[in-house]
């Protein structure tokens, strides 16, 4: 009876066994599947194009590379369906898919990427100006990575990767120099900081660099304004109080425009900080904002031209 009960065991073990095998080669199985009906949907899709055969076979195959790194299907089909819907040519949907590939083959988040895609279409915004965006980010994700991989290198542990890195690309984002962020996270990471300050601290940074920018410095120049800066004393305050200072200097000292007026100083205590991955980011490209009645004018000066489209609406700027 005992010997009875032992076969009766083995063989609902071995049952269970082959079971567990066939489900796992079936789903396999389905994977390949599901990967290849993906792909004659969006074969369907480019072929209503016109596209010419060597170009909608250049997309499907970069579209094919997207799938198999981890790239979502809805995003893959949903930016092939806009580059259609806009004209977009097929090398420049190429270059796209390319910057997304490489960012997800170096490990790095592509949502961002993937949104400021569709963003540009959504906009009506030039090719080369979407393709110059995603690029930047990329590029940005990159460096972020790099400035956390050097500080775990000389042995600094970081807390909250995750966090942190997504502070690090916001900064980069408002031109903050690279070198600037390595020192704030190796120095705040050996001081104990919070996260939270360093985000604030990465926030100053990032509104002083806005201030650089507005005023009509290179990145050169506020790169070396920083590192000096942070060269002539080790106290945080006393940094951002020297570049803030410097700032001033050369604004006042900037020649004059036309006229023989002085460009105003675009420095007022009122002006809204640039904020990281916890609140509402000033994008690249924008000047920080005022509070209303705050802001100096210019009498006399002329309004800027502005570019409109053929509707005499100019599209909305894809901002960085």
């Amino acid at each position: 009876m005992k010997l009875k009960k032992n076969k009766n065991k083995l063989i609902l073990s071995l049952i269970t066994f082959f079971t567990i095998f066939s489900f796992t080669i079936f789903a396999f199985a389905t994977e390949t599947v599901t990967i290849d009906e993906q792909i004659e949907q969006l074969k369907d899709i480019i072929d209503s194009s016109s596209y010419s055969a060597f170009q909608s076979r250049m997309i499907l195959n970069t579209a094919q590379d997207l799938l198999e790194s981890g790239i979502p299907f809805e995003d893959t089909k949903k930016i092939i369906e806009n580059s259609i819907d806009n004209s977009l040519d097929a090398y420049s949907v190429k270059k796209v898919f390319d910057v997304i590939l490489d960012t997800q083959q170096e490990g790095l988040p592509t949502e961002q990427l993937i949104n400021k895609v569709n963003e540009g279409f959504a906009k009506n915004v030039n090719k080369s100006v979407i393709i110059s965006v995603i690029s930047t980010k990329a590029e940005n994700l990159k460096k972020a990575n790099e400035i956390l991989n050097e500080a775990r290198q000389e042995g600094l542990e970081i807390n909250g990767g995750e966090e942190m890195f997504n502070i690090l690309a916001d900064s980069l984002e408002n031109d903050v120099p690279d070198e600037s962020l390595s020192w704030l996270l190796k120095t705040g990471t050996t001081e104990g900081k919070s996260i939270l300050e360093i985000s604030e601290i990465s926030e100053e940074l990032s509104y002083l660099s806005l201030l650089a920018t507005d005023s009509g410095l290179s990145s050169e120049e506020i790169s070396l304004l920083f590192k000096k800066a942070i060269e002539n004393s080790t106290n945080i305050d006393e940094i951002c109080e020297n570049i803030q200072s410097s700032l001033e200097t050369q604004i006042s000292t900037a020649k004059t425009e036309s006229g023989g007026t002085v460009k105003p100083s675009v420095i007022s205590d009122s002006e809204t900080l640039p904020t990281s991955s916890t609140g509402s980011p000033v994008e690249v490209g924008e000047t920080p904002t005022q509070e209303a009645g705050e802001a100096p004018t210019e009498t006399g000066s002329a309004p800027e031209p502005s570019s409109t489209s053929p509707t005499g609406e100019a599209p909305p700027p894809l901002e960085n």
